[in-house]
């Protein structure tokens, strides 16, 4: 894993997603799936963030949908011809999701490698087509993996196209991305000298949140902790008294307000993302952001930049101690 590759990683990010919405306006991957009554997402970490919106969004439908961990002991039953299994991984070396796979006669890998043993063994392969993360950290691949996602569920609910939207995501980034000098580093320091990252989003973009705090462990090595914004008020509202609490806020649910007053009663530092939040510190306003499915391909490149840009310091302080 390396800070300086994983920055690059990330503002390759707009190309990357190019290329995508230019495969998908032509070619549909998940053309072999015809209608189907189940569908079981198996993955671990981003894998697993990504599947739990698919899978709400397929219920919402009225298909049978879960994200499952690939670790769980059994729980899930064998594909029949109405059932759908789709194995996630980046790698394609996931011991879990290969253990999780190795019984199975038939299922779907969505993948960054298609030569790895998850897509040797499947029935069918969807390519992320994420290119090759230099620094270790799987940034393209998520984004991928929910633009893909996106595809599925658009092809078994017959929703809106998913090119248009991957093209949208890919400017969204770009903003982003060339504005970083207006409000990367005061969010920066807004986040910073905590005792923790609390990001926080409604479940139909939990994945953001989960993503978000993953990136802070995974980097730089911070505490962090994503929550879903109703949820919060029953799991996570407690430390907002006795920490340095600062909160990544994803705005959207119907309980944000909740939140916020829990939060600005105890001082809470709140950075709000993609949209104002009354007493928010920083908002990070991004292009397309008033469509929630940009949102959730995109709002997570804020917490990845911070995390590599505080990811190199510590690795310069470490050797120039």
């Amino acid at each position: 894993m390396d800070p300086a590759l994983f920055k690059a990683d990330l503002e390759a990010k707009p190309a990357a997603l190019r290329a995508l919405a230019a495969r998908l306006a032509t070619d549909d991957p998940w053309a072999f799936a015809g209608p189907v009554r189940r569908v079981i997402f198996l993955g671990m970490g981003s894998s697993r963030y990504a599947a739990q919106v698919a899978a709400r969004r397929l219920r919402a439908a009225g298909i049978d949908a879960a994200a499952e961990y690939a670790s769980a002991d059994g729980g899930f039953p064998f594909p029949g011809d109405d059932t759908l299994i789709v194995a996630i991984s980046a790698s394609g070396t996931s011991r879990e999701t290969l253990d999780a796979v190795a019984k199975i006669p038939r299922y779907v890998a969505l993948t960054n490698v298609p030569s790895s043993p998850l897509a040797e063994q499947a029935t069918a392969v969807v390519d992320m087509a994420a290119g090759v993360e230099a620094g270790g950290v799987a940034c393209r691949s998520f984004q991928h993996t929910l633009a893909l996602l996106d595809a599925l569920v658009t092809r078994l609910t017959d929703g809106p196209d998913t090119a248009a939207l991957v093209t949208r995501a890919a400017e969204a980034t770009e903003d982003l991305l060339d504005r970083r000098d207006a409000w990367f580093p005061r969010c920066a320091e807004l986040l910073g000298n905590a005792d923790g990252i609390f990001p926080m989003a409604p479940v139909e973009r939990l994945s953001s949140a989960l993503q978000s705090a993953l990136m802070f462990r995974e980097g730089p090595r911070v505490a962090a902790d994503g929550c879903e914004t109703g949820d919060w008020a029953h799991v996570d509202v407690y430390l907002t008294k006795t920490l340095r609490y600062r909160s990544l806020l994803f705005p959207g649910s119907r309980y944000d307000e909740q939140a916020l007053e829990w939060m600005h009663s105890r001082g809470s530092t709140i950075v709000s993302v993609g949209g104002a939040a009354p007493g928010a510190a920083l908002a990070v306003r991004f292009r397309h952001d008033d469509d929630s499915r940009v949102r959730l391909l995109t709002e997570t490149l804020i917490a990845e930049l911070v995390a590599a840009d505080w990811w190199a310091a510590s690795a310069k302080a470490q050797v120039n101690p």
